[in-house]
């Protein structure tokens, strides 16, 4: 691609990221709305199905994009996503119901999968993985996603107090057409794959056991008993539905995610530490929310400008993070220093009571910000490089796929606590009952409910400690001044013909899971006389 088609592509990327991250988060900041004109009587009751039908379907097609990807080209798939996210939008904004907005967001779910994940392999083929123009992108990636789950609640209250909620989805539309057609004549990608039979049987049992786990953390504690027959018998189908999954894998001729993966030290961690920043993440952001309105008093709307510090330290820590991984910083250092500095901001923010002062929260959230943006987009740089390079799409949606089942499952896990923690120490009563409370009761509720925030964030920092515990352990090679990470070659590599001519080639051999040695990618051979 020429350099000015390079930078388009790279653009349009991150402008696609962005807009599907922000969908993601936009629609919390607008629920009482939507159910109040679509369903003024039992629409609340259906809220939580509005905001997991998109989760639910983008989660369960995850494994399925990143095989596509190596099979079609990540073009394909990419124009496919974009075109499929476009029609959810479109449908609902124009939905006439709640039960046609919750079907129509699983449409745009699909989509959005798609956007979230397929967008980081086009990223990284625009240039090559481990090239420094592919580390900036994917660098840029992560933070642009990290800037969006932050600010999301912030442009859906704005469009919810000055709009109708129905432009949260119409708003897609002349953005997303926009990158469908600029992607259409300008994004070039090299296909190495060919085509391959896709594993719809392991598709299958991946989404249905990602849905049944997401509706164990979804409906678990509140909807249903954590004991109860649903939730025990969700469980139990679950596991199963896991059992037959690897079962499929390990025996599929071309399995949807190969277990020989995660043979390779790197990806088998970096999954590990993506799945629990996912955690931790989406835990604390959420329950920040809850902490400022019901113990603070501070309007939803008003709320959600405390996630700009967020979004000022994920984009500050990652930019700094990006020029210095450019210079030759190896990105285990910037995931290592990252999660150190969410575990503290996670820490301070459990010590947090009532009478905090509210500079204080923002400067723990920048700090928090900070820590996240040095680990998101690094990750995905380690597990881009480590991968082989025919399954670049299944690592790369391998790792979104861990982080949103640990965003899903951090934040059930941590609802359960809080519910736990303060029905032990409040005066009685739901947490939702708090601002009803007068008096005595009202003060005994809200410190009762500080307390109980503070063991949700200290649970946020345990967290993070095991992900930095798994972040030490990850080997790293240096990287050299181009940016690429130097492989030795082995002491018995040898030229080797190419074909088709009569001179030899030498280039560093890249170590292969299945045994195989191969030129390292983005190291040019040299021809020998």
């Amino acid at each position: 691609m020429t350099p000015a088609r390079l930078r388009i592509g790279l653009a349009v990327c991150l402008a696609t990221m962005l807009l599907a991250v922000l969908d993601t988060n936009i629609v919390s900041a607008v629920t009482v709305p939507i159910a109040r004109e679509l369903d003024p009587l039992h629409g609340v009751d259906r809220i939580p199905w509005l905001i997991s039908a998109f989760s639910l379907a983008a989660t369960a097609a995850l494994p399925l994009y990143g095989k596509l990807c190596d099979s079609l080209g990540a073009r394909n798939v990419f124009l496919g996503a974009v075109a499929t996210f476009l029609l959810g939008s479109a449908l609902c904004g124009a939905a006439q119901s709640m039960e046609q907005l919750i079907a129509f967001r699983a449409v745009q779910g699909l989509g959005g999968g798609g956007l979230m994940s397929v967008t980081m392999v086009v990223i990284a083929q625009l240039k090559g993985a481990g090239q420094r123009g592919a580390r900036k992108g994917a660098g840029a990636g992560g933070l642009v996603a990290g800037a969006g789950m932050a600010l999301g609640p912030v442009v859906g209250g704005l469009l919810a107090d000055h709009a109708d909620w129905r432009w949260i989805f119409y708003v897609n539309l002349p953005v997303g057409i926009a990158v469908l057609v600029t992607s259409a004549l300008a994004l070039r990608l090299p296909h190495h794959g060919e085509r391959h039979r896709i594993d719809f049987l392991g598709a299958a049992l991946a989404a249905a056991f990602s849905t049944a786990l997401l509706l164990v953390t979804e409906w678990g504690g509140r909807d249903y008993g954590w004991g109860s027959p649903m939730i025990l018998a969700l469980s139990g189908g679950a596991l199963v539905l896991l059992a037959l999954f690897l079962w499929r894998q390990a025996t599929a001729a071309e399995p949807l995610l190969p277990l020989t993966m995660f043979r390779i030290p790197a990806l088998r961690i970096g999954f590990a530490v993506q799945g629990l920043v996912g955690v931790a993440m989406m835990g604390s952001l959420v329950y920040v929310m809850i902490y400022l309105q019901l113990a603070r008093g501070i309007a939803p709307t008003a709320a959600s400008l405390f996630m700009v510090p967020v979004a000022l330290g994920i984009a500050g820590s990652g930019l700094l993070t990006g020029r210095l991984a450019a210079r030759g910083w190896p990105e285990k250092a910037s995931v290592i220093s990252g999660t150190a500095c969410a575990a503290v901001a996670a820490l301070l923010l459990s010590a947090n009571d009532a009478g905090t002062g509210l500079w204080v929260v923002r400067a723990e959230l920048l700090l928090l910000g900070a820590g996240f943006g040095q680990t998101l987009g690094q990750l995905i740089v380690l597990v881009q490089q480590s991968a082989p390079r025919h399954q670049l799409g299944v690592a790369t949606t391998g790792v979104r796929f861990f982080q949103t089942l640990g965003s899903s499952l951090g934040t059930a896990f941590f609802g359960t606590v809080l519910a736990r923690v303060y029905a032990e120490r409040g005066p009685g009563g739901s947490t939702s009952a708090i601002p009803a409370l007068k008096g005595e009761a009202h003060s005994r509720a809200v410190d009762a409910f500080s307390s109980s925030t503070g063991v949700v964030f200290l649970c946020s920092a345990g967290v993070l400690v095991l992900a930095l515990l798994l972040a030490l352990r990850i080997r790293a090679d240096a990287p050299t001044d181009a940016g690429r990470k130097s492989v030795r070659p082995p002491d018995d590599a040898v030229a080797r013909p190419r074909e088709g001519t009569d001179h030899h080639v030498t280039g560093p051999a890249r170590p292969d899971p299945a045994g195989i040695s191969r030129t390292a990618p983005g190291s040019p051979p040299r021809e020998l006389p």
